[in-house]
């Protein structure tokens, strides 16, 4: 097995022998260290991982430069302009009336959701790590918005999105934006899915016209509820529904480049003026939509809550990194760019504090509305910050106007997206997954529909740690070598084969393996005078490996056993440095391979007795 180094990875090249299986570990083993920072190469802004190491304070924040200042030093024309100023134009057409759906099903009044594009939107394209990212309010939010709202009041999910915002900004401050990308599939698919069931259910009332007064937050409830009044269905509200969903379903099948949500809503609304129809509207819910930007918010008058809302702002501060890297990543693999994922962070938690301060609600990277901003031709950041320049004419110019979109069209738009989030066919493919990854998204697909949105983030982030931690020590291992070693490495042990005993760790020396490693040292039936520890395959150790092998040299050097390490990586040998283990087994016991380690181990082992 050979080690390569390619890029930032390190890769084993398995050239299958013995008892030697395959691995597959990161070069950066020390950056899973937990009393060491993540550090960020020189040069390096596309991958970094969090603070540099250098002196200058410049260099240590050098990552946090938002994409905009980059593309603006090297030059800005005037035809990079038109093809912002068009993208930001069709972008800001499509966001209108997501914003505001988003916005309806969270339980916030329309404009708090125009507010959030224009604030975080600009925010995000302003400050953010990536080109072409757009940001404003998005389904993964609905639910737990909703649940908020529901519990706190619109004053405790404000408190709840400033720390969400802040707890963003120290995630991309101490580059923990790479932790996120650790969430596996299972998960997101599962919560996502649940996320779009309980956004479609959430809209019967509406796009039937049932005479409900309040549908209930519990799934089964809301259900039941509707089922019970489903004679109560208003057959103009219905028709304009579903007359607003196909229209939709024929503009993204035959004219994608037109924005599908923006004609459906055009048309329905347009419907319901000239005919005069008496359906439920946005002015008839909500009093229409003020022209004006809202002023801020103090809140400061809100502290009181934090304490229980922090599980909420960590919820929606988790579904925010996440969507907004995800989206990142859509977008860097349609234009061929690349994201900073601290910097992406960074602004995330500013544009979220920033939507707070002027009343609205969470935001991240939305995925859809980036993706139009990079068909529609956008050349920089300032597509996004012409997008939302476009959501302040429309509220200076069109707000009253608003008033006359029918609810039944908005909760056609939100069905379609539930269904778009539910992806039924990612679904049907984990069920062909491995079976653990199938019972993961299960359960967090059911803990979000029938418990609660946070209750499956957390849960379904602990089961897929537990899972990781599982198979990790499954690949990790401990055998002896003394029957049978590497082709390379075979020695001869003629004059000391029951003198010396070899073992070979390999995999991820941590909590999960530390144990094994104890028993497998205290019950070995030999007691030789030389062990040799060789650690080549070991990438990484916590302080648990540490405490376990410190364990082992007290024990070995309490009976008179030798004991010496070979193949230790840097990185590892800092570690033990730094915590004393280096002293505890001596320096001079230390080898940089296999093959000096045993060539020290005859000046430890006494001469074979004469006949």
């Amino acid at each position: 097995m050979f080690g390569l180094v390619k890029g930032d990875h390190l890769e084993f090249l398995d050239i299958r022998y013995k008892r030697i299986k395959f691995r597959v570990f990161p070069a950066r083993a020390s950056s899973l260290w937990p009393f060491s920072l993540p550090t960020v190469p020189h040069g390096d802004t596309t991958k970094s991982g969090g603070f540099s190491m250098d002196s200058s304070l410049r260099s240590r924040f050098r990552f946090l430069i938002p994409a905009s200042v980059n593309y603006f030093k090297s030059g800005y024309s005037l035809q990079s302009f038109r093809c912002d100023f068009a993208a930001g134009i069709t972008v800001g057409i499509v966001a209108l009336p997501l914003a505001m759906a988003f916005a309806i099903a969270s339980g916030a009044p329309p404009e708090k959701g125009i507010i959030t594009a224009i604030v975080a939107g600009f925010v995000i394209s302003a400050l953010g790590g990536t080109r072409f990212q757009i940001g404003g309010p998005t389904g993964a939010f609905v639910v737990i918005i909703a649940g908020v709202i529901a519990r706190q009041g619109y004053e405790g999910m404000i408190v709840a999105t400033l720390m969400a915002g802040f707890l963003l900004i120290l995630m991309g401050v101490f580059g923990l934006g790479k932790l996120l990308q650790y969430i596996p599939y299972p998960v997101t698919t599962g919560f996502t899915s649940g996320i779009g069931l309980l956004i479609f259910t959430s809209q019967i009332k509406d796009f039937l016209g049932l005479k409900i007064e309040q549908l209930p937050s519990d799934f089964v409830e809301r259900i039941q509820v509707c089922a019970q009044n489903i004679s109560t269905t208003d057959s103009t509200t219905l028709t304009l529904g579903v007359v607003t969903l196909l229209l939709m379903l024929l503009v993204r099948r035959y004219i994608p480049k037109i924005p599908a949500p923006f004609v459906g809503i055009f048309v329905a609304t347009a419907v319901t003026w000239i005919f005069g129809l008496e359906i439920e509207t946005i002015g008839t819910r909500f009093g229409g939509i003020p022209s004006t930007l809202p002023a801020f918010v103090p809140f400061w008058h809100f502290s009181g809550k934090i304490q229980s809302l922090l599980p909420d702002a960590l919820t929606i501060a988790i579904l925010a990194g996440i969507e907004s890297l995800l989206s990142a990543t859509v977008a860097d693999g349609m234009s061929g760019d690349r994201h900073n994922s601290s910097t992406e962070l960074v602004a995330q938690g500013l544009a979220n504090m920033g939507s707070a301060l002027f009343g609205g609600i969470p935001a991240t990277g939305a995925i859809a509305r980036t993706a139009t901003n990079i068909r529609a031709g956008a050349y920089s950041p300032m597509a996004g910050i012409i997008h939302a320049l476009t959501l302040i004419l429309f509220i200076a110019a069109c707000a009253p106007l608003a008033s006359h979109i029918p609810l039944a069209s908005l909760a056609g738009v939100l069905m379609l997206v539930a269904w778009d989030m539910s992806d039924p066919h990612r679904m049907r493919r984990l069920f062909f997954a491995p079976k653990s990854d199938s019972v993961v998204m299960l359960i967090a697909f059911g803990l979000t529909v029938f418990v609660d949105l946070t209750v499956a983030v957390e849960v379904g982030v602990v089961l897929a740690a537990l899972l990781f931690m599982k198979r990790m020590s499954e690949i990790s291992d401990i055998h002896s070598l003394d029957t049978g070693l590497p082709r390379e490495e075979r020695f001869s042990r003629k004059d000391g084969r029951e003198k010396v005993v070899v073992y070979e760790i390999s995999g991820p020396f941590f909590f999960g393996m530390a144990q094994r490693f104890i028993d497998v040292m205290r019950f070995t039936r030999k007691k030789p005078e030389v062990i040799v520890l060789c650690m080549r395959l070991v990438p990484v150790i916590d302080a648990t490996g540490i405490e376990a092998l410190e364990t082992v040299i007290r024990q070995t050097q309490a009976q008179g056993i030798k004991i010496l390490l070979s193949g230790v990586h840097s990185n590892i040998r800092k570690i033990m440095e730094r915590l004393g283990t280096d002293k505890l087994v001596g320096p001079e016991n230390i080898f940089p391979d296999f093959p000096t380690a045993i060539a020290q181990t005859v000046l430890h082992i006494s001469p074979p007795k004469k006949a």
